[in-house]
């Protein structure tokens, strides 16, 4: 995973991972407030051990080691019950000395000849006083029963008292600071885990870079989000100057590098699955070659569920199906739309056989016959994956336009959709992208280059074509043939 992945995914995951953080600190917060509160005091005791006539450095530091020698011995008895059974008497504890031991930390700090006694408790004060109690109780065991003096002489042991115990007035714990530092912490550390595992385990197109690293078949546009496709799809004739239609007017420059360099060119333009907006994609595509010039016959190939005709507000009753039975000839049923050069076929009937119809000698000798007469011939076809229809279409064509949609394509699909097309020795001509996302990390789109918001644009611009041309003796010849 290279670093724009990561940023990418921390981009696309940030409210994942804030939120998490913030129930981290939540939690944190809540288990300070209502955990126990324990108070910690310490005291330290210097330890030296008197040489008596010592008056070289040498009988000096003789002196010193043996400090540091009584020194790791009294740390071994601190805790024994010689040194806190006196002192569970003299302050009355209701405890034992084994319970006690258990509230007393003894180390020596540095090596030096200083034993540091540390007593957790519940009370500031009791630690205190348990803290002095302690420190004293070894300072009497240590001379009178450990290191007593000889022959009536004190002890060579002297212990004493460098710093007295206070009682804290803050507790030891919980720790704020501490817990809310875990908390955060932890809520990081979860919620990078969750986005890397969530985008480790969604498959989802969501960007060219994705289509890149599973095919090498060419990206040629990648069209941005319509939110009112159901309603408004042709933004190409709503919104002539919006990013997204100049997004349409770029797949069109694209499409004329690829395939050979025929006088007439037809492409099957089809998706993996349904609802990946094949249908919007093409009929702005047919517009937007018909702006430039080029004599487009669009044809709704989709014999099983046809939308082209509703779209482009023409007669859908009569159409290809009809032709392909021998019901209709072309003139009958073909319409034009627009100002421009650009021709429809509707579906026509929905026949019980789409594939066999599509795969026929009638459709190749169809074909032939369009491809003669319009310089790009598109045909919507159902999704490869479902049906078959595309895939014996796409035989019969020069080559096939994938539809894939950003957040809705997996990849699985995209790449099975694409294998399926190689194993019958058709050409994936190349990938178009759409539903791009327009205000996320995916965005994509012109917005920046040529400013506004691309729907804002279509209220002000005019439509460069009017809804449909039809003539009215194919609009009454398709009627005809519909109801024969």
């Amino acid at each position: 995973m290279e670093l724009s992945d990561i940023a990418h995914l921390l981009r696309k995951g940030k409210w994942f991972i804030f939120s998490l953080a913030i129930i981290g600190l939540a939690l944190a917060t809540a288990y300070t407030v209502a955990a126990p509160k324990t108070y910690q005091s310490s005291t330290s005791v210097y330890v030296s051990v008197r040489a008596e006539g010592s008056t070289t450095a040498y009988e000096v530091g003789q002196g010193s080691g043996a400090a540091a020698q009584k020194v790791k011995g009294y740390l071994n008895v601190v805790r024994s019950s010689i040194i806190l059974d006196p002192v569970i008497k003299n302050l009355g504890l209701a405890t034992s000395s084994t319970a006690l031991a258990g509230q007393l930390v003894v180390t020596a700090p540095n090596d030096a000849n200083l034993i540091r006694i540390s007593v957790t408790d519940d009370s500031p004060e009791r630690a205190a006083n348990i803290a002095d109690a302690v420190a004293a109780s070894l300072k009497t065991v240590a001379t009178e029963q450990l290191d007593p003096g000889t022959d009536g002489n004190e002890s060579p042991v002297a212990l004493s008292v460098t710093e007295p115990a206070v009682a804290p007035e803050h507790p030891a714990s919980p720790n704020l600071r501490l817990n809310l530092g875990l908390g955060l912490v932890s809520g990081l550390g979860l919620g990078l885990g969750a986005a890397f595992l969530r985008s480790a385990l969604d498959n989802r197109i969501r960007s060219a870079r994705d289509v890149e690293t599973l095919t090498d078949t060419p990206i040629l546009g990648a069209l941005g989000l319509l939110p009112d496709a159901d309603k408004a799809p042709l933004i190409v004739r709503d919104a002539p100057r919006s990013p997204r239609t100049e997004s349409f007017r770029a797949l069109r420059t694209n499409l004329q590098f690829v395939g050979p360099r025929a006088e007439s060119r037809s492409f099957v333009i089809t998706s993996a699955m349904p609802s990946e907006g094949k249908t919007t994609a093409t009929t702005n595509l047919a517009i937007a070659l018909a702006e430039a010039g080029s004599r487009v016959l669009l044809v709704d190939a989709d014999l099983r569920r046809p939308r082209v005709a509703d779209i482009m507000g023409l007669e859908g009753g009569a159409g290809l199906s009809d032709i392909l039975i021998g019901r209709a000839e072309i003139d009958d049923v073909i319409q034009p739309w627009g100002r421009g050069g650009l021709t429809v076929l509707p579906a026509g009937s929905v026949p019980p056989n789409p594939s066999e119809l599509l795969g026929s000698e009638a459709m190749r000798a169809l074909l032939e016959t369009l491809a003669a007469d319009y310089d790009v011939v598109l045909l919507d076809a159902p999704p490869l994956l479902p049906v078959t229809d595309a895939a014996v279409m796409s035989t019969l064509t020069t080559g096939v336009l994938v539809v894939a949609a950003a957040n809705r394509t997996r990849t699985h699909q995209l790449s099975s959709a694409l294998d399926d097309l190689e194993r019958i020795g058709s050409r994936a001509l190349g990938v178009i992208l759409t539903m791009m996302p327009t205000k996320e990390a995916d965005a994509y789109g012109y917005g920046a280059y040529y400013g506004g918001d691309p729907m804002k644009t279509s209220a002000s611009s005019p439509t460069t074509a009017p809804l449909s041309l039809e003539s009215p003796r194919r609009v009454a010849a398709a009627r005809r043939i519909a109801h024969q």
